[in-house]
Protein backbone atom coordinates (compact mmCIF):
# COMPACT_ATOMS: atom_id res chain seq x y z
CA UNK A 1 0.00 0.00 0.00
CA UNK A 2 1.56 3.50 -0.79
CA UNK A 3 2.06 5.43 1.78
CA UNK A 4 0.03 8.36 0.40
CA UNK A 5 -3.16 5.62 0.28
CA UNK A 6 -2.59 5.45 3.96
CA UNK A 7 -2.21 9.46 4.62
CA UNK A 8 -5.18 10.35 2.88
CA UNK A 9 -7.18 7.54 4.49
CA UNK A 10 -6.03 8.45 8.27
CA UNK A 11 -6.53 11.87 6.75
CA UNK A 12 -10.66 10.85 7.31
CA UNK A 13 -10.24 10.53 10.88
CA UNK A 14 -9.30 14.31 12.33
CA UNK A 15 -11.58 15.49 9.51
CA UNK A 16 -14.60 13.82 10.82
CA UNK A 17 -14.31 14.99 13.79
CA UNK A 18 -13.21 18.13 12.96
CA UNK A 19 -16.29 18.53 10.62
CA UNK A 20 -18.87 16.96 13.44
CA UNK A 21 -17.52 19.87 16.08
CA UNK A 22 -17.98 22.07 13.71
CA UNK A 23 -21.71 21.04 13.01
CA UNK A 24 -22.65 21.13 16.38
CA UNK A 25 -20.94 25.05 16.52
CA UNK A 26 -23.15 25.90 13.37
CA UNK A 27 -26.25 24.20 15.36
CA UNK A 28 -25.87 26.15 18.38
CA UNK A 29 -25.29 29.54 16.58
CA UNK A 30 -28.29 28.82 14.30
CA UNK A 31 -30.65 27.95 17.30
CA UNK A 32 -29.67 30.98 18.54
CA UNK A 33 -31.35 33.09 16.21
CA UNK A 34 -35.34 33.55 16.94
CA UNK A 35 -35.94 34.67 13.66
CA UNK A 36 -34.20 32.72 11.47
CA UNK A 37 -37.34 32.57 9.21
CA UNK A 38 -38.76 35.40 7.80
CA UNK A 39 -41.90 36.09 9.74
CA UNK A 40 -41.53 32.97 12.25
CA UNK A 41 -40.66 33.46 15.24
CA UNK A 42 -38.69 30.56 16.64
CA UNK A 43 -39.33 30.75 20.69
CA UNK A 44 -35.76 29.67 22.30
CA UNK A 45 -36.04 28.09 25.79
CA UNK A 46 -32.78 28.67 27.65
CA UNK A 47 -33.51 26.15 30.13
CA UNK A 48 -33.32 23.14 27.46
CA UNK A 49 -30.32 25.27 25.77
CA UNK A 50 -27.28 24.41 28.06
CA UNK A 51 -23.98 27.00 27.94
CA UNK A 52 -21.67 26.52 24.80
CA UNK A 53 -18.92 24.52 27.34
CA UNK A 54 -21.13 21.86 28.28
CA UNK A 55 -22.80 21.88 24.23
CA UNK A 56 -18.82 21.61 23.05
CA UNK A 57 -18.32 18.21 25.92
CA UNK A 58 -21.62 16.44 24.40
CA UNK A 59 -20.62 17.43 20.96
CA UNK A 60 -17.29 16.18 21.86
CA UNK A 61 -18.97 12.80 22.95
CA UNK A 62 -21.50 12.36 20.25
CA UNK A 63 -19.03 13.44 17.31
CA UNK A 64 -16.66 10.68 18.53
CA UNK A 65 -19.44 7.94 19.06
CA UNK A 66 -20.68 8.71 15.94
CA UNK A 67 -16.88 7.88 13.95
CA UNK A 68 -17.29 4.79 16.13
CA UNK A 69 -19.86 3.90 14.01
CA UNK A 70 -17.89 4.70 11.33
CA UNK A 71 -15.28 2.26 11.75
CA UNK A 72 -17.62 -0.47 12.85
CA UNK A 73 -18.95 0.00 9.19
CA UNK A 74 -15.44 0.05 7.42
CA UNK A 75 -15.96 3.97 6.36
CA UNK A 76 -11.83 4.43 7.69
CA UNK A 77 -10.79 1.31 5.81
CA UNK A 78 -7.06 2.22 4.17
CA UNK A 79 -8.04 0.49 1.65
CA UNK A 80 -10.72 2.58 -0.09
CA UNK A 81 -12.42 1.46 -3.10
CA UNK A 82 -15.93 2.41 -2.28
CA UNK A 83 -17.54 5.12 -4.74
CA UNK A 84 -17.99 8.52 -3.61
CA UNK A 85 -21.68 8.60 -3.72
CA UNK A 86 -21.98 5.54 -1.86
CA UNK A 87 -19.65 6.86 0.53
CA UNK A 88 -21.91 9.45 0.71
CA UNK A 89 -24.98 7.48 0.73
CA UNK A 90 -23.42 5.48 3.37
CA UNK A 91 -22.69 8.58 5.65
CA UNK A 92 -26.23 9.99 5.81
CA UNK A 93 -27.15 6.03 6.63
CA UNK A 94 -24.83 5.90 9.26
CA UNK A 95 -25.73 9.57 10.69
CA UNK A 96 -29.59 8.75 10.37
CA UNK A 97 -29.34 5.65 12.30
CA UNK A 98 -26.80 7.35 15.36
CA UNK A 99 -29.00 10.58 15.52
CA UNK A 100 -31.96 7.53 16.29
CA UNK A 101 -29.43 5.98 19.13
CA UNK A 102 -29.07 9.52 20.49
CA UNK A 103 -33.03 10.21 20.78
CA UNK A 104 -33.78 6.80 22.44
CA UNK A 105 -31.21 7.34 24.49
CA UNK A 106 -32.72 10.75 25.83
CA UNK A 107 -36.11 8.97 25.85
CA UNK A 108 -35.02 6.09 27.88
CA UNK A 109 -33.37 8.43 30.42
CA UNK A 110 -36.67 10.70 29.88
CA UNK A 111 -35.03 14.14 29.75
CA UNK A 112 -34.18 15.89 26.91
CA UNK A 113 -31.19 18.34 28.24
CA UNK A 114 -30.86 20.70 24.97
CA UNK A 115 -33.03 21.90 21.84
CA UNK A 116 -34.33 19.00 19.67
CA UNK A 117 -34.30 21.47 17.17
CA UNK A 118 -30.24 21.90 17.58
CA UNK A 119 -30.21 18.27 17.57
CA UNK A 120 -32.03 18.57 14.13
CA UNK A 121 -29.38 21.06 12.88
CA UNK A 122 -26.63 19.29 13.97
CA UNK A 123 -27.89 15.89 11.93
CA UNK A 124 -28.23 17.70 8.75
CA UNK A 125 -25.10 19.91 9.05
CA UNK A 126 -22.80 16.55 10.13
CA UNK A 127 -24.02 15.05 7.14
CA UNK A 128 -23.01 18.17 4.83
CA UNK A 129 -19.99 18.86 6.68
CA UNK A 130 -18.61 15.38 6.51
CA UNK A 131 -19.63 14.73 3.31
CA UNK A 132 -17.77 17.64 1.98
CA UNK A 133 -14.80 16.97 4.30
CA UNK A 134 -14.53 13.62 2.16
CA UNK A 135 -15.39 15.19 -1.35
CA UNK A 136 -12.15 17.37 -0.55
CA UNK A 137 -9.97 14.63 0.03
CA UNK A 138 -11.01 12.82 -3.01
CA UNK A 139 -9.45 16.15 -4.72
CA UNK A 140 -6.67 16.04 -2.87
CA UNK A 141 -6.39 12.49 -3.70
CA UNK A 142 -6.99 13.06 -7.46
CA UNK A 143 -4.61 16.46 -7.47
CA UNK A 144 -2.01 13.70 -6.42
CA UNK A 145 -2.66 10.93 -8.82
CA UNK A 146 -2.38 13.72 -11.61
CA UNK A 147 0.95 14.71 -10.09
CA UNK A 148 1.92 10.38 -10.35
CA UNK A 149 1.65 10.56 -6.60
CA UNK A 150 0.16 7.09 -5.03
CA UNK A 151 0.12 5.37 -8.90
CA UNK A 152 0.59 1.77 -8.46
CA UNK A 153 2.41 0.77 -11.70
CA UNK A 154 0.70 -2.67 -12.42
CA UNK A 155 2.26 -5.49 -14.31
CA UNK A 156 -0.81 -8.43 -15.73
CA UNK A 157 1.00 -11.90 -16.33
CA UNK A 158 -0.94 -13.78 -18.83
CA UNK A 159 -3.06 -12.64 -22.09
CA UNK A 160 -5.91 -14.14 -21.65
CA UNK A 161 -9.77 -13.70 -21.33
CA UNK A 162 -9.84 -12.80 -17.76
CA UNK A 163 -6.67 -10.48 -18.42
CA UNK A 164 -9.06 -8.90 -20.87
CA UNK A 165 -12.23 -8.42 -18.64
CA UNK A 166 -9.86 -7.03 -15.54
CA UNK A 167 -8.23 -4.63 -18.18
CA UNK A 168 -11.63 -3.03 -18.99
CA UNK A 169 -11.88 -2.75 -15.22
CA UNK A 170 -8.42 -1.70 -14.07
CA UNK A 171 -8.39 1.37 -16.80
CA UNK A 172 -10.95 3.54 -15.19
CA UNK A 173 -9.16 2.69 -12.10
CA UNK A 174 -6.83 6.29 -12.07
CA UNK A 175 -4.99 4.83 -8.92
CA UNK A 176 -3.57 2.14 -11.35
CA UNK A 177 -1.66 2.64 -14.26
CA UNK A 178 -1.64 -0.25 -16.47
CA UNK A 179 2.01 -1.17 -18.06
CA UNK A 180 1.53 -3.43 -20.30
CA UNK A 181 1.26 -8.17 -19.98
CA UNK A 182 3.61 -10.44 -19.78
CA UNK A 183 3.20 -13.83 -21.93
CA UNK A 184 4.62 -16.34 -24.17
CA UNK A 185 1.68 -15.84 -26.45
CA UNK A 186 2.10 -13.46 -29.54
CA UNK A 187 -1.84 -12.96 -29.75
CA UNK A 188 -2.92 -9.72 -28.15
CA UNK A 189 -6.23 -10.90 -26.43
CA UNK A 190 -6.20 -8.66 -23.51
CA UNK A 191 -5.65 -6.02 -25.97
CA UNK A 192 -3.09 -4.50 -23.72
CA UNK A 193 0.66 -3.84 -24.71
CA UNK A 194 2.78 -6.98 -24.49
CA UNK A 195 6.37 -6.49 -23.15
CA UNK A 196 7.58 -9.77 -23.06
CA UNK A 197 8.08 -13.01 -22.09
CA UNK A 198 7.92 -14.57 -18.34
CA UNK A 199 10.69 -15.62 -17.95
CA UNK A 200 11.97 -11.93 -18.65
CA UNK A 201 10.07 -10.57 -15.57
CA UNK A 202 13.22 -9.49 -13.69
CA UNK A 203 14.32 -6.80 -16.49
CA UNK A 204 10.61 -6.04 -17.23
CA UNK A 205 9.97 -5.15 -13.47
CA UNK A 206 12.94 -2.96 -13.13
CA UNK A 207 12.98 -1.18 -16.48
CA UNK A 208 8.89 -0.12 -15.53
CA UNK A 209 9.52 0.37 -12.07
CA UNK A 210 6.35 -2.37 -11.16
CA UNK A 211 4.83 -2.24 -7.83
CA UNK A 212 2.39 -4.95 -8.13
CA UNK A 213 1.95 -7.91 -10.39
CA UNK A 214 -1.02 -10.10 -11.11
CA UNK A 215 -1.35 -12.87 -12.26
CA UNK A 216 -4.19 -14.19 -14.25
CA UNK A 217 -2.34 -16.82 -16.65
CA UNK A 218 -3.55 -20.66 -15.74
CA UNK A 219 -1.42 -22.97 -17.58
CA UNK A 220 1.86 -21.95 -16.01
CA UNK A 221 3.17 -24.54 -13.62
CA UNK A 222 3.33 -24.65 -10.11
CA UNK A 223 7.13 -24.31 -10.10
CA UNK A 224 6.66 -21.33 -12.31
CA UNK A 225 3.62 -19.58 -10.55
CA UNK A 226 5.85 -20.31 -7.23
CA UNK A 227 8.81 -18.69 -8.77
CA UNK A 228 7.15 -15.57 -9.36
CA UNK A 229 5.55 -15.43 -5.96
CA UNK A 230 9.01 -15.92 -4.73
CA UNK A 231 10.17 -13.25 -7.07
CA UNK A 232 7.58 -10.50 -5.70
CA UNK A 233 8.42 -10.99 -2.14
CA UNK A 234 12.46 -10.74 -2.70
CA UNK A 235 11.47 -7.48 -4.22
CA UNK A 236 8.55 -6.22 -2.25
CA UNK A 237 5.60 -5.93 -4.60
CA UNK A 238 1.84 -6.56 -4.22
CA UNK A 239 0.92 -9.98 -6.11
CA UNK A 240 -2.66 -11.05 -6.32
CA UNK A 241 -3.05 -14.05 -8.61
CA UNK A 242 -6.70 -15.79 -9.88
CA UNK A 243 -7.39 -18.27 -7.20
CA UNK A 244 -7.74 -21.59 -9.78
CA UNK A 245 -3.81 -20.38 -10.24
CA UNK A 246 -2.36 -20.94 -6.94
CA UNK A 247 -3.53 -23.28 -3.69
CA UNK A 248 -3.70 -21.08 -1.21
CA UNK A 249 -0.62 -21.57 1.56
CA UNK A 250 -0.41 -18.03 3.16
CA UNK A 251 -1.92 -16.51 6.02
CA UNK A 252 -2.10 -13.07 4.84
CA UNK A 253 -5.08 -13.64 2.21
CA UNK A 254 -7.44 -10.49 0.74
CA UNK A 255 -10.08 -11.78 -1.78
CA UNK A 256 -12.10 -9.17 -3.95
CA UNK A 257 -13.96 -9.74 -7.01
CA UNK A 258 -13.62 -7.58 -10.09
CA UNK A 259 -15.96 -8.03 -13.00
CA UNK A 260 -17.24 -11.49 -10.84
CA UNK A 261 -13.67 -12.64 -11.23
CA UNK A 262 -12.09 -13.45 -7.63
CA UNK A 263 -9.16 -12.15 -7.44
CA UNK A 264 -7.13 -13.06 -4.29
CA UNK A 265 -3.81 -10.80 -3.11
CA UNK A 266 -1.13 -12.33 -0.90
CA UNK A 267 0.06 -9.96 1.32
CA UNK A 268 3.68 -10.77 2.96
CA UNK A 269 2.33 -9.75 5.89
CA UNK A 270 -0.20 -8.04 8.02
CA UNK A 271 1.49 -5.04 9.09
CA UNK A 272 -0.20 -2.72 5.98
CA UNK A 273 -3.08 -0.76 6.30
CA UNK A 274 -4.21 -0.08 10.18
CA UNK A 275 -1.50 -2.99 10.95
CA UNK A 276 1.55 -0.13 9.58
CA UNK A 277 -0.30 2.89 11.66
CA UNK A 278 -0.77 0.94 14.87
CA UNK A 279 2.75 -0.23 14.78
CA UNK A 280 4.01 2.86 13.66
CA UNK A 281 2.33 4.66 16.88
CA UNK A 282 3.47 1.94 19.30
CA UNK A 283 7.00 2.42 18.58
CA UNK A 284 6.39 6.51 18.50
CA UNK A 285 4.92 5.88 22.01
CA UNK A 286 7.38 2.50 23.27
CA UNK A 287 10.84 4.96 22.23
CA UNK A 288 9.55 8.14 23.39
CA UNK A 289 8.90 6.43 26.88
CA UNK A 290 12.02 4.12 26.83
CA UNK A 291 13.96 7.57 26.17
CA UNK A 292 12.99 9.37 29.35
CA UNK A 293 13.13 6.32 31.45
CA UNK A 294 16.64 5.24 30.36
CA UNK A 295 18.44 8.59 29.55
CA UNK A 296 20.31 8.85 32.86
CA UNK A 297 21.94 5.26 32.20
CA UNK A 298 22.50 6.74 28.95
CA UNK A 299 24.36 9.32 30.50
CA UNK A 300 26.25 7.43 32.47
CA UNK A 301 27.31 4.87 29.22
CA UNK A 302 28.62 7.94 27.34
CA UNK A 303 30.74 9.07 30.64
CA UNK A 304 31.98 5.13 30.53
CA UNK A 305 32.60 5.11 26.87
CA UNK A 306 34.69 8.28 27.08
CA UNK A 307 36.78 7.46 29.95
CA UNK A 308 37.56 3.65 28.96
CA UNK A 309 39.04 4.63 25.26
CA UNK A 310 39.98 7.39 23.04
CA UNK A 311 37.25 7.63 20.04
CA UNK A 312 34.10 8.87 19.85
CA UNK A 313 30.99 8.20 22.30
CA UNK A 314 28.76 6.53 19.81
CA UNK A 315 30.09 4.27 16.34
CA UNK A 316 29.37 6.56 13.83
CA UNK A 317 31.95 6.05 11.42
CA UNK A 318 33.90 3.29 9.14
CA UNK A 319 37.71 2.90 9.39
CA UNK A 320 38.14 5.23 5.89
CA UNK A 321 35.37 8.15 7.73
CA UNK A 322 32.79 6.86 5.87
CA UNK A 323 29.28 6.92 8.03
CA UNK A 324 28.03 3.53 9.57
CA UNK A 325 25.03 2.73 7.70
CA UNK A 326 22.31 -0.55 8.17
CA UNK A 327 20.00 -1.71 5.90
CA UNK A 328 16.27 -1.41 6.07
CA UNK A 329 13.12 -1.74 4.77
CA UNK A 330 12.35 -2.60 1.08
CA UNK A 331 16.59 -2.50 1.80
CA UNK A 332 16.66 1.62 2.12
CA UNK A 333 20.06 2.44 3.74
CA UNK A 334 19.92 4.83 6.97
CA UNK A 335 22.56 6.45 9.10
CA UNK A 336 22.70 4.08 11.93
CA UNK A 337 23.40 4.77 15.78
CA UNK A 338 24.79 2.87 18.30
CA UNK A 339 27.06 3.26 21.38
CA UNK A 340 30.92 2.51 20.73
CA UNK A 341 32.18 -0.84 22.49
CA UNK A 342 35.33 -1.30 19.91
CA UNK A 343 38.37 0.45 19.33
CA UNK A 344 38.61 3.25 16.92
CA UNK A 345 39.56 2.18 13.46
CA UNK A 346 39.19 -1.42 14.15
CA UNK A 347 36.01 -2.25 12.43
CA UNK A 348 37.22 -3.52 8.92
CA UNK A 349 39.39 -6.16 11.09
CA UNK A 350 36.92 -8.57 11.12
CA UNK A 351 37.48 -9.39 7.43
CA UNK A 352 41.27 -9.20 6.96
CA UNK A 353 43.10 -10.23 10.34
CA UNK A 354 40.49 -11.49 12.60
CA UNK A 355 38.50 -13.60 9.55
CA UNK A 356 39.55 -16.83 10.57
CA UNK A 357 37.88 -15.97 13.90
CA UNK A 358 34.33 -15.92 12.43
CA UNK A 359 32.30 -18.60 13.95
CA UNK A 360 29.57 -17.99 11.36
CA UNK A 361 31.39 -19.01 8.57
CA UNK A 362 28.97 -20.17 5.48
CA UNK A 363 26.48 -17.41 6.36
CA UNK A 364 26.53 -13.59 5.42
CA UNK A 365 27.44 -12.72 9.34
CA UNK A 366 30.39 -12.17 11.10
CA UNK A 367 31.12 -12.94 14.73
CA UNK A 368 34.78 -12.85 15.81
CA UNK A 369 34.84 -15.12 18.53
CA UNK A 370 36.71 -13.13 21.84
CA UNK A 371 36.86 -10.49 19.73
CA UNK A 372 40.20 -8.14 20.89
CA UNK A 373 38.46 -5.11 19.20
CA UNK A 374 36.06 -4.49 21.94
CA UNK A 375 37.00 -2.38 25.10
CA UNK A 376 36.28 -2.77 28.77
CA UNK A 377 33.11 -1.27 28.66
CA UNK A 378 32.10 -2.60 25.38
CA UNK A 379 32.36 -5.83 26.61
CA UNK A 380 29.57 -4.75 29.60
CA UNK A 381 27.57 -2.96 27.21
CA UNK A 382 27.37 -5.77 24.46
CA UNK A 383 26.54 -8.34 26.96
CA UNK A 384 23.56 -5.83 28.91
CA UNK A 385 22.72 -4.98 24.98
CA UNK A 386 22.85 -1.22 26.30
CA UNK A 387 24.93 -0.55 23.51
CA UNK A 388 21.91 -0.70 21.12
CA UNK A 389 19.84 2.06 23.30
CA UNK A 390 20.23 4.62 21.29
CA UNK A 391 18.39 3.12 18.24
CA UNK A 392 16.00 4.71 19.92
CA UNK A 393 16.22 7.41 18.08
CA UNK A 394 16.19 5.32 15.03
CA UNK A 395 12.87 4.05 15.52
CA UNK A 396 11.76 7.98 16.27
CA UNK A 397 12.92 8.76 13.09
CA UNK A 398 10.85 5.95 11.24
CA UNK A 399 14.21 3.94 10.20
CA UNK A 400 13.55 1.38 12.46
CA UNK A 401 10.96 -0.29 15.16
CA UNK A 402 11.09 -1.84 18.35
CA UNK A 403 10.45 -5.14 17.44
CA UNK A 404 11.68 -6.80 13.96
CA UNK A 405 14.23 -8.26 12.18
CA UNK A 406 18.13 -7.65 13.14
CA UNK A 407 19.44 -4.59 10.67
CA UNK A 408 22.57 -6.00 8.94
CA UNK A 409 25.51 -4.41 7.13
CA UNK A 410 25.18 -3.70 3.94
CA UNK A 411 28.07 -6.10 3.05
CA UNK A 412 26.23 -8.98 4.93
CA UNK A 413 23.07 -7.95 2.47
CA UNK A 414 24.82 -8.04 -0.60
CA UNK A 415 25.75 -12.01 0.36
CA UNK A 416 22.09 -12.89 1.06
CA UNK A 417 20.14 -15.98 -1.06
CA UNK A 418 17.06 -14.65 -2.79
CA UNK A 419 14.56 -16.34 0.02
CA UNK A 420 16.28 -13.84 2.78
CA UNK A 421 15.80 -10.52 0.79
CA UNK A 422 12.16 -11.37 2.55
CA UNK A 423 13.45 -10.02 5.58
CA UNK A 424 13.92 -6.60 4.42
CA UNK A 425 9.46 -6.49 3.47
CA UNK A 426 9.62 -4.55 6.89
CA UNK A 427 11.59 -2.38 9.31
CA UNK A 428 14.59 -3.88 10.91
CA UNK A 429 14.38 -3.78 14.99
CA UNK A 430 16.04 -3.19 18.29
CA UNK A 431 15.09 -6.58 18.96
CA UNK A 432 13.15 -9.04 17.60
CA UNK A 433 12.20 -13.27 17.27
CA UNK A 434 15.55 -14.39 16.48
CA UNK A 435 17.28 -12.00 18.90
CA UNK A 436 15.11 -13.55 21.67
CA UNK A 437 15.25 -17.20 20.45
CA UNK A 438 18.71 -18.03 20.74
CA UNK A 439 20.63 -14.58 19.22
CA UNK A 440 24.34 -15.32 17.90
CA UNK A 441 23.67 -19.00 19.09
CA UNK A 442 21.43 -19.39 15.93
CA UNK A 443 22.62 -19.78 12.45
CA UNK A 444 21.64 -18.10 9.72
CA UNK A 445 19.24 -20.19 8.40
CA UNK A 446 17.22 -20.07 11.52
CA UNK A 447 17.23 -16.78 11.97
CA UNK A 448 15.52 -16.00 8.27
CA UNK A 449 13.17 -18.76 9.22
CA UNK A 450 12.27 -17.28 12.56
CA UNK A 451 12.15 -13.35 11.27
CA UNK A 452 10.09 -14.85 8.43
CA UNK A 453 6.99 -16.57 10.44
CA UNK A 454 7.32 -12.81 12.75
CA UNK A 455 6.50 -10.78 9.62
CA UNK A 456 3.98 -13.60 8.38
CA UNK A 457 1.85 -13.73 11.92
CA UNK A 458 2.60 -9.93 13.43
CA UNK A 459 0.27 -8.93 15.85
CA UNK A 460 1.05 -5.79 18.30
CA UNK A 461 0.94 -8.78 21.27
CA UNK A 462 3.49 -10.68 19.45
CA UNK A 463 5.06 -7.58 19.57
CA UNK A 464 4.78 -6.79 23.19
CA UNK A 465 5.71 -10.38 24.28
CA UNK A 466 8.96 -10.35 22.68
CA UNK A 467 9.62 -7.19 24.48
CA UNK A 468 8.57 -8.82 27.60
CA UNK A 469 11.23 -11.75 26.91
CA UNK A 470 13.69 -9.36 25.78
CA UNK A 471 13.64 -7.59 29.53
CA UNK A 472 13.64 -11.26 31.02
CA UNK A 473 16.55 -11.79 28.88
CA UNK A 474 18.65 -9.03 30.13
CA UNK A 475 17.92 -9.18 32.98
CA UNK A 476 19.47 -12.85 33.22
CA UNK A 477 22.45 -11.58 31.34
CA UNK A 478 22.36 -13.66 28.84
CA UNK A 479 26.00 -13.53 26.62
CA UNK A 480 25.15 -12.24 23.06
Amino acid sequence: MKASEILLGLLRIPSDFLMGLLAFSLAYQIRSKTDLILGIQLPLDLTTFPPLPAYIRFSAIATFILMLIFAVNKMYSLQHSIRLAAEIRRTIVLTTAWLMLIITYFFVIREFPFSRLALGYSWVLIILLISAGRISIRLLEQMLLFMNIGKRRVLIIGNNQIANKLVQYLKKDRKIELVGTLDDKSENIANLNTLGKVSELNKIVKKYRIDEIMQTKSDLSEAQSTDILEFCREHHLEYSFVPDLLAVHHTNVNVKTILGIPVIELKPTPLDGWGRVAKRTFDLIGSIIALIALSPIMVVTAIAIKLDSKGTIFFKYLDDGARVKRVGQFGKLFNFYKFRTMYPNTHNLRYTKLAKQNTREGSPLVKIKNDPRVTRVGRFLRKTSLDELPQLFNVIKGEMSLVGPRPHLPEEVAKYNKHHKFVLTIKPGITGMAQVSGRSDLNFEEEIRLDTYYIEHWSLWLDIKILFKTIFILFRGYKE
